[in-house]
């Protein structure tokens, strides 16, 4: 075998043992969400939380969410837009969006396909 030959062999070798490694890790910490992440996501924190102030009020149900960092991140992604407040819960797989102008199913659709995730209808809050 020449040098080059070699090197490859232990290069694929190297990184099959990593990828088996990996494997077994996550094998052995269960299935968990978010790619294992082990730090929570902060929630951005909304400035104005005067439900008088928002007018217009969608509850969605949004389908993907796992743990308290899904409903994090689907949250912030939401927030992130001007005049929007949002609060999701990972228990009951709701969003509750709230804003100063009317925001159509489909721009909510985009941002929360934007974070990862999908809604799967808009249900009457409550």
């Amino acid at each position: 075998m020449n040098a080059p030959t070699v090197l490859a062999a232990l290069a694929a070798a190297a990184l099959i043992t990593f990828a088996v490694r990996r494997f077994l890790i996550r094998a052995r910490r269960g299935s968990a969400c978010c790619g294992d992440k082990p730090k929570p996501v902060r929630r951005a924190r909304v400035a104005d939380r005067q439900k008088s102030h928002y007018p217009y009020v969608l509850t969605a149900r949004i389908t993907g969410m796992t743990c308290d960092n899904c409903a994090a991140r689907v949250e912030n992604a939401l927030n992130a837009h001007e005049g929007v407040w949002a609060t999701v819960r990972v228990d009951t797989a709701r969003a509750v969006i709230r804003s100063r102008v009317p925001l159509s199913p489909a721009e909510v659709r985009s941002i929360v396909h934007q974070a990862g995730y999908g809604v799967d209808e808009f249900v009457s809050p409550g």
